[in-house]
């Protein structure tokens, strides 16, 4: 059987058409993420494919979760992965969506898990340096990991700098147990 990416992607291609044709990138970009984060949720991971709900039900609870319920496209988007029974890949179907916008977009998203919190000044430097290595205008996320001791980890999809004390010290650490 085809994995959930595999899957996922013709619904996520086909959003993307539309939102892109209708000037509509950010905000269905939205609402996918909403209704994706709502049919993760446990609580309602638990409705799909329950016997004793009404599919009109589930599509109604993720459409007004996700902001659908006043745009017949998108509420119908909603009703079509009901139907075919793909409720459940809508995470992946936000993530392959946000993939395509950033595509068009030119824009990479970018976490910086560091040690300490970034200063302001640090985030534009970084953000800057960043949009010049990578050609693309940067959206820049950090966030604080006490684990790394010091220094900072940057990914952007597979593109990763660990610079890191944490990282320092495993690669040391393999270069002496290979030796």
């Amino acid at each position: 059987m085809a994995d959930s990416a595999t899957v996922a992607r013709p619904y996520a291609r086909a959003a993307f058409e539309h939102a892109h044709a209708a000037g509509q990138l950010a905000p269905w970009g939205e609402m996918l993420a909403r209704a994706g984060a709502a049919v993760a949720d446990e609580r309602v991971a638990s409705l799909i494919g329950n016997p004793h709900v009404l599919r009109a039900d589930l599509v109604a609870l993720v459409a007004e979760v996700a902001g659908a319920a006043g745009d017949g496209k998108a509420h119908n988007f909603i009703q079509l992965l009901a139907d075919n029974n793909r409720l459940a890949l809508l995470p992946q179907v936000a993530a392959q969506y946000e993939a395509l916008r950033a595509d068009v977009e030119n824009t990479v998203d970018v976490t910086v898990a560091s040690a300490f919190p970034l200063t302001a000044e640090q985030s534009d430097k970084l953000a800057q340096a960043l949009t010049r290595r990578l050609r693309r205008t940067v959206r820049l996320t950090a966030t604080v990991d006490p684990s790394l001791i010091g220094g900072a980890v940057v990914r952007a999809g597979d593109f990763v700098i660990d610079g890191s004390l944490r990282g320092r010290v495993e690669r040391l650490a393999n270069t002496m147990a290979g030796a």
